[in-house]
């Protein structure tokens, strides 16, 4: 089985990239999941705009959910797009390695033709032309991509929320 990976980031102090690793087999449930912690009228869970009650409600959610999150930390890189570069190539050599069929990127239209330009080197690079499908994505049309986004602000926010995520924090690769 080929696991999906979705793909959100925080820049606040520099790029922090979380890419949620899910198996088919829990992509449905997971999704059920998620948007069972949507409040009434909300599109889609956005973490630094929960307040602090929810924000422990959804860590709790996703700790119990199965997935795990693979972080890549280039925040030690001044420069923002060679940064990006760099995190895109290892995200998309680990998705080679890992089988990954399928990587979805939150959809950020200023980093659209760049990212694209670098994924398809990448996949070429990789060998994985033919088994990876990526493509970018906005955040309310993929729930799965809300996972990333928690975790990408809980590991900028301190030891007590990264710990809050510790539980399905997989790798962490630090680049730079």
């Amino acid at each position: 089985m080929s696991v999906h990976v979705f793909v959100d980031e925080t820049k606040a102090s520099g790029l922090l990239v979380a890419a949620a690793r899910v198996q088919p087999r829990q992509l449905a449930p997971t999704r059920t999941l998620l948007r069972g912690l949507l409040l009434a009228r909300q599109e889609r869970l956005h973490f630094t705009k929960e307040n602090k009650a929810r924000q422990g409600q959804i860590a709790a959610a996703l700790c119990g959910s199965g997935v795990v999150v693979d972080l890549y930390d280039a925040r030690t890189i001044a420069d923002q797009r060679l940064a990006r570069r760099l995190v895109l190539e290892r995200l998309v050599a680990d998705c080679a390695t890992a089988g990954a069929h399928r990587l979805v990127l939150e959809q950020d239209d200023s980093l659209l033709a760049s990212d694209r330009r670098t994924l398809r080197a990448a996949v070429h690079q990789a060998g994985v032309v033919d088994e990876l499908v990526y493509e970018h994505l906005p955040p309310r049309s993929k729930p799965l991509l809300w996972i990333a986004d928690a975790v990408a602000w809980c590991w900028t926010h301190g030891a007590t929320w990264q710990g809050r995520m510790r539980p399905i924090v997989g790798e962490v690769h630090q680049l730079g």
